[in-house]
């Protein structure tokens, strides 16, 4: 019944003069099954910053049974926010850009909208690539004699020669592939995901067989351990932040479901799955390097660089390097091309606003952020007091507010008119993302307030909790302009 409406409609809001990429998807368009859902983050998963990001859970004193709850905690945690935050597009159709002013109002929606496509799109892009380079530092020295000696001690902004080659080359061919269009994208998708799997159960193997079985990885425990719950729990919350980009435009992908059941069924079963895998394969990997070594190591790639054949380790990188880079086109250049868009649609189109993400991403000095566990452990904080309260309020808006039901007429409006509330802005909603993003966030800084560190600690789920109790309570008084 949605959809026959939504078909009604249509022609009325293209006469507004919206792109193709933000009207709400006809029924014809809506291509994706249980099957594309199930895959969608399969390959992804197994990026290089994820296994950073479990190394640091050893760093800070976790065990591998402990650390094995965290990442599936972390998996139930992601797949149950991807369906929830995800339902609302499947139902409709919408993309993110446009599902926002059901929250933030037309103009209000700009906010976060930038949020989560350029600031949140400039960062992760950056980072995974630079991390993405070194790896490739890895397997062109074991080709090029002296390749990391190339240039000397000459760097640019702490970047050296060998890793500013292989950030241009992994840059070039990412941005290539990002402009290939959703058909070369879908068809990399669904390509990555096997060739990803194979090469890491293969480096699983070769790590479980090095520490002398998985029995000795499984009791492994770090030099100085640290059994405290709230570390446990800023850890999870450190890897939701990872993936806590997607969780918020959930829209972008959703939109295009055949129906919620897909959404609602392979969505979770898909990225669970996937992450069983990554839970192995990361404590096998790190663990099993520790205990063969005798050293913690923070860069999943060092690990790798201890394979003695060189062709296990090209190709195991490369495979990391997939996931990364499926990782970085379809979580962060596609949806910053088009928020970008949908903000600004005379100046940008979505390959435009995506190559200029890259451009700006690198400016930024992603390789600054990045350069030990604690820089990294600050970034999620940054990035999930950002996207928890964004999270916390659509949640909200839709179910608490909207009883699930959206009134597109108040989304889809003429070029000047503000739609459904004053001036093109929510005032409560807009309030509370302040609010929420300012409570965790600046525990980074009051360092003589215990609750605002914890709450920095637990930053995606303090700001959600925070913004969706705010917006729950103080939604109802959000004056409509009609």
């Amino acid at each position: 019944m949605e959809q026959a409406k939504i078909d009604q409609s249509y022609d009325q809001y293209d006469s507004y003069g919206y792109l193709e990429d933000l009207l709400p998807k006809k029924l014809h368009q809506r291509d994706w099954g249980m099957s594309n859902y199930i895959t969608l983050w399969m390959g992804a998963v197994h990026n290089i910053m994820s296994y950073m990001t479990v190394a640091g859970f050893f760093i800070l004193g976790l065990n591998t049974k402990q650390v094995l709850l965290a990442v599936m905690l972390s998996a139930v945690i992601v797949s149950t926010f991807y369906v929830l935050n995800g339902y609302s597009a499947s139902k409709y159709g919408l993309p993110f850009a446009m599902l926002l002013r059901d929250s933030f109002g037309v103009k209000g929606a700009i906010i976060p909208a930038l949020c989560r496509g350029l600031v949140a799109g400039l960062v992760f892009f950056g980072t995974t690539t630079v991390v993405g380079a070194e790896s490739l530092n890895v397997i062109f020295s074991r080709f090029i004699p002296n390749y990391m000696s190339l240039g000397g001690d000459f760097n640019i902004l702490g970047l050296t020669v060998p890793t500013m080659i292989s950030y241009a080359v992994l840059w070039t061919v990412t941005v290539l592939l990002f402009l290939g269009g959703m058909n070369v994208l879908s068809r990399f998708g669904n390509w990555s995901s096997p060739v990803v799997y194979v090469f890491i159960i293969g480096a699983a193997v070769w790590a479980i067989n090095m520490a002398g079985g998985f029995g000795p990885i499984l009791e492994y425990v770090p030099k100085k351990p640290n059994s405290s719950p709230l570390v446990f729990v800023a850890c999870v919350s450190a890897l939701v932040s990872n993936w806590a980009g997607p969780i918020v435009n959930m829209a972008d992908f959703t939109q295009r479901a055949k129906s919620p059941r897909d959404v609602i069924i392979g969505l979770p079963l898909g990225f669970i799955l996937s992450y069983v895998l990554f839970a192995i394969t990361c404590v096998a990997l790190i663990a099993g390097t520790e205990i063969a070594f005798g050293e913690p190591i923070f860069n999943i790639v060092h690990a790798i660089d201890k394979i003695e054949n060189t062709f296990s380790v090209v190709v195991l990188i490369l495979a990391l390097n997939v996931g990364a880079t499926a990782f970085v086109v379809f979580a962060n250049l596609l949806p910053s091309g088009l928020q970008m868009t949908a903000l600004f649609p005379k100046v940008f189109t979505v390959k435009k606003a995506g190559v200029l993400t890259a451009i700006v991403g690198t400016l930024i000095l992603p390789w600054k952020l990045v350069s030990s566990a604690s820089t990294l452990f600050y970034l999620y904080s940054f990035i999930g007091s950002i996207f928890g309260p964004i999270a916390g309020i659509m949640l909200s808006s839709f179910y608490i507010h909207r009883k699930r039901k959206l009134d597109l007429d108040n989304i889809y409006v003429p070029e000047g008119s503000h739609g459904e509330y004053k001036n093109g802005y929510n005032p409560i909603a807009m309030a509370v993302l302040g609010i929420s993003f300012i409570l965790p966030m600046s525990g980074a800084f009051l360092k003589s307030v215990p609750f605002l560190v914890k709450m920095n600690e637990f930053a995606f789920f303090s700001g959600l909790i925070v913004s969706f109790i705010l917006y729950s309570i103080l939604g109802r008084f959000s004056k409509p302009n009609n």
